[in-house]
């Protein structure tokens, strides 16, 4: 998302100048001994989605695939997609657009900030605010309706609108069946789980982390959860640098080439009063090359009341949350800077 109101700096265009010193909004002292897991027990768990989708040419559903899914969504939040049948031709052109569109000079690429959507940074709040190392390109994808084109590329690439149409049908037809595969495995009514994000807004940003001089001193993203209710990633580049917090530590995710990254945002935690998690994340940089990747984040429906689903309050539990409309969800988003999970502690009940 771009800068809500301060001016950042494009960090591509600083590393561009031949940087030497990393300005000082930049470095995290924060970071600096933070243990990040390397065992091979410590990986996002990966789910074949050819094997929850009935196809009698294919062979039959998968109920261990199922179960896996249901661990991924409750233990980790994030789980690795393979075999989704995600149009190909659509992913290439996205691959291709957004490469073209952060090779633009940075004045081209500036035509296309504002105040939400656009160019720049995302929740920069203040003149003090630590910065991350890296740009993007926010915009609402769907409903068409939402859409600001004077946020989009106007001279290139110049099948920008194409191809955003094709790859944002493809996500919105990759959320529906896997809502549906999380209600079944909730045990709740399918269709209407479904129903609560068709024609949610849909939207998308292509971020860029260009390479650092001493990755260890700065951030790509701070870390943070989801506001959505689920975020689908698409990594360009076989560039490492996603990072997800699991069991206190910083698991690195590692690229799965073809794979899409599925993660559960706060309102589906919300929504499953805890059952299933979203998680904090982060993104660390690369000394010699640049990460580039697409993130695809579904909301609920704007008339949805965002709470625990009382279906799901059974044998005398209690919900964790308070409810909220979408448009005070919106607003607590637009209000606050990345921090952790700092959204959801905002709306936890103090159940003594």
């Amino acid at each position: 998302m771009a800068s809500l109101s301060i001016d950042a700096s494009s960090v591509q265009d600083l590393v561009s100048k031949n940087l030497e010193t990393i300005p000082s909004r930049y470095i995290r002292p924060e970071i600096d001994g933070e243990i990040v897991a390397t065992s091979i027990d410590n990986e996002v768990p990966v789910i074949d989605l050819s094997k929850l989708i009935l196809d009698g040419n294919k062979g039959g559903f998968s109920n261990e695939e199922m179960k896996k899914l249901h661990l991924a969504c409750q233990e980790w939040g994030f789980f690795q997609l393979v075999k989704h049948g995600v149009d190909e031709e659509a992913m290439k052109r996205m691959v291709e657009d957004v490469r073209e569109f952060f090779e633009l000079p940075v004045e081209l690429k500036k035509e296309c900030s504002a105040e939400i959507e656009g160019y720049g940074q995302a929740f920069v709040l203040s003149e003090e605010q630590k910065l991350d190392w890296g740009d993007m390109l926010y915009f609402f994808a769907l409903p068409d309706s939402a859409r600001n084109y004077k946020v989009w590329p106007a001279h290139r690439p110049l099948t920008f609108r194409e191809t955003v149409n094709k790859y944002s049908s493809e996500m919105e037809r990759m959320k529906t069946i896997l809502v549906g595969l999380m209600a079944k495995n909730l045990g709740i009514d399918q269709d209407k789980f479904i129903d609560y994000f068709k024609d949610g807004l849909q939207s998308m940003r292509l971020n860029y982390y260009p390479p650092c001089p001493d990755p260890s001193k700065v951030l790509g993203i701070s870390p943070h959860s989801d506001a959505t209710g689920i975020t689908i990633l698409l990594q360009l580049n076989e560039v490492d640098g996603l990072q997800i917090r699991h069991g206190g530590n910083w698991v690195p995710v590692k690229i799965i080439p073809g794979a899409l990254l599925v993660n559960i945002g706060d309102v589906i935690e919300i929504l499953s009063n805890g059952i299933y998690k979203s998680i904090e994340h982060r993104v660390v940089i690369n000394k010699e090359k640049e990460r580039i990747s697409v993130a695809t984040f579904h909301e609920a429906h704007k008339s949805v009341l965002v709470g625990p689903l009382p279906e799901l309050i059974v044998d005398g539990e209690t919900e964790m949350y308070r409810s909220a409309t979408s448009d005070e969800f919106s607003k607590l988003i637009r209000s606050q800077k990345l921090d952790g999970k700092s959204l959801l502690d905002k709306l936890k009940l103090k159940n003594e």
